[in-house]
């Protein structure tokens, strides 16, 4: 008998994930909540748990220039899949988190880039199919079992998409060892073979603007700008079939990200898909209202949405919102990437008004804590970002549906933001100022998304796939000699700890978040700022009792004392985190002495309780 839990055990880990289902009850009630009642993790699925081995090479034979996979290089696959992201939902849900998003699992290229400076499409964003998941994460079979585990434990799940270009097949008759250079509209016009005067072309057509099936009818030779072809070997690489002809991209060359370019040009060389051509906007809806149909998703994350025309975005959102709710999903959740690096969120607000996108990433938000915690810029400048939210479409209540976030895949981690802004800082302090812009994230308004690893104190080198390291035992030296906060243990080693401080710190305010829908769903007033590190305090209110809940933050290095404006009704508080004042010291003033990088949440009691919104 002594042998029976020990194989109990084993056989727990081994049952199928296909086994797991959700109930009817936790269904309905995971999909009647709003997008802003969700703790989200973005996720690369290559870099967080190996749960089946046989797939490290999907399926290929060869060097990792052939199969893409080297786990000792930062740039290759390591292993990690949709079986390891399944297995791990118990330490998931232990955070707190209610949504996963994930980075692309479509079928990549599995290697691209010239000779020298190759490196694979773990990350997802070289799809060449775009109906199934890529053999290094698992089978169609898998990935349904992973959404149908997630949503058993009423954990809503969404998926990364692009519409704006596919992997690098196309080629260029015209040879160019520095690259291919963006050739405008202007000089180089639908109408003419390569040149303004060269060969007249696509009789007819009257432009791109033009977006009807019979106006890109006539537009039949995409030799306009370069002499796109597609190599032998790569003439059906492609799926669905339609994407293998160069008619259906831009062909102009690569993009600089600035002016015309910024929708026209290839990025980094990947091929720019011709979003305004009707065929292409239909094409897209067909894909990913078909992933919504066949595996019940919850959401998509838009990848690089700032480069496709709002015309694309105004006809592909409500395509993709209606066949959601005839799904059953009447709460899906959209939301896009527009890049910016500016607390200003003049500008990402435009893709919800011009290009009717329910929601974008917050990057102004993440500019705005980082401004904050590692520039010494004073708390005005969140309150400033908070007072733009009336920019959005639908305003204050889109606001609060935002993703918000504090480093990425992309810009790389917080802690390594605030490292190259102090570069001086203690690993003490950083922990405190992490913990800090954690407590932002899980505390004011917005849907907050947790970077995968930053609940483990990872510190990368820099961004981009230097912001990408392995959670399960990492072979990659360039990660592996990361000083992580919080910890002694390495990259070298699985970093799964459900005692690490950040960790702790990240579940305890989720548990808050969830218990105080004041927190998720109430609407939310600046109460105090500075001009320099220091205070900053809003309100937020239940949005069914209208109790005020008080939230100040210290942001300064030593402790302070100030007066809060609160609301006249408010007789007491009941602290929840951190160090909150029992009551106001006189009617509408509270006062706050919160420590140096700390944070205060009281909940309001008495008279507030029973207030008429």
């Amino acid at each position: 008998m002594k042998y029976t839990l020990p194989l109990l055990a084993a056989l727990a880990l081994t049952v199928p994930a296909a086994a797991q289902e959700p109930t009817r009850s936790v269904l309905e009630a995971m999909r009647e909540r709003p997008p802003e009642d969700e703790i989200v993790y973005f996720v690369l699925p290559d870099r967080f748990e190996n749960g089946d081995r046989t797939n490290d090479r999907g399926g290929l034979k060869g060097d990792r220039l052939t199969t893409g996979f080297d786990p000792a290089a930062k740039g290759f696959f390591h292993g990690g899949d949709l079986k390891g992201l399944t297995e791990r939902l118990d330490y998931l849900q232990g955070l707190g988190i209610t949504a996963i998003w994930f980075s692309p699992i479509f079928q990549n290229k599995p290697v691209q880039g010239p000779k020298g400076q190759e490196s694979a499409g773990y990350h997802g964003y070289w799809i060449t199919d775009f109906t199934r998941p890529d053999r290094h994460f698992g089978s169609p079979d898998e990935f349904k079992a992973f959404v149908d585990a997630a949503h058993a434990r009423g954990m809503k799940v969404y998926m990364d998409i692009i519409t704006n270009h596919t992997a690098d097949v196309i080629k260029y008759r015209e040879t160019s060892p520095e690259g291919y250079p963006y050739r405008s509209r202007a000089d180089y016009p639908y109408s003419t073979k390569g040149k303004p005067d060269g060969a007249r072309i696509n009789e007819g057509f009257a432009g791109d603007q033009v977006m009807t099936r019979e106006n890109f009818a006539k537009l039949t030779d995409p030799d306009y700008a370069y002499t796109p072809y597609v190599p032998e070997g790569e003439r059906d690489a492609k799926v669905p079939a339609w994407l293998n002809d160069p008619i259906y991209y831009h062909n102009r060359g690569d993009s600089t990200f600035t002016g015309e370019d910024s929708r026209f040009g290839d990025f980094s060389g990947l091929d720019d898909l011709f979003t305004e051509h009707p065929r292409v906007l239909t094409g897209m809806i067909d894909i990913y209202a078909d992933w919504i149909d066949r595996t019940g998703i919850d959401g998509f994350r838009i990848d690089t949405a700032r480069h496709v025309n709002p015309e694309f975005w105004q006809a592909f959102v409500p395509a993709m919102l209606s066949t959601a709710k005839a799904r059953g999903i009447p709460n899906f959740h959209i939301f896009g990437e527009v890049y910016r690096e500016t607390p200003d969120n003049g500008y990402i607000a435009q893709y919800t008004r011009r290009d009717h996108l329910p929601a974008v990433l917050d990057f102004a938000f993440q500019a705005a804590v980082r401004d904050l915690l590692g520039r010494g810029k004073g708390t005005n400048i969140l309150s400033e970002t908070f007072d733009g939210d009336v920019l959005y479409e639908g305003g204050e209540a889109t606001a609060r549906t935002l993703p918000t976030f504090l480093g990425n895949h992309d810009m790389g981690r917080f802690s390594t933001l605030l490292k190259q802004d102090m570069p001086d800082i203690s690993q003490d302090e950083l922990l405190a100022r992490v913990k800090l812009g954690h407590a932002m994230l899980m505390t004011l308004r917005g849907s907050p998304v947790i970077y995968y690893g930053d609940e483990q104190g990872f510190v990368g080198d820099g961004n981009d796939q230097l912001a990408r390291e392995d959670m399960f035992a990492s072979q990659t030296d360039v990660y592996n000699d990361n000083d992580l906060i919080g910890t002694d243990a390495t990259t070298a080693a699985e970093n799964f700890d459900t005692g690490h401080p950040l960790y702790r710190l990240i579940s305890s305010l989720a548990a808050i978040r969830k218990a105080n829908p004041a927190l998720s769903e109430g609407r939310q007033i600046v109460r105090g700022y500075e001009q320099e590190p220091g205070l900053f305090a809003v309100s937020r209110f239940d949005p069914e009792t209208g109790a005020e809940y008080l939230i100040a933050f210290n942001t300064s290095d030593q402790p302070i004392t100030r007066n809060i404006v609160v609301e006249t009704s408010t007789t007491s508080f009941t602290p929840l985190a951190g160090s909150c004042p029992a009551a106001p010291t006189a009617p509408a003033s509270a006062p706050s002495t919160p420590p140096s990088a700390q944070l205060g949440i009281s909940p309001s009691r008495g008279g507030l309780a029973n207030k008429q919104r």
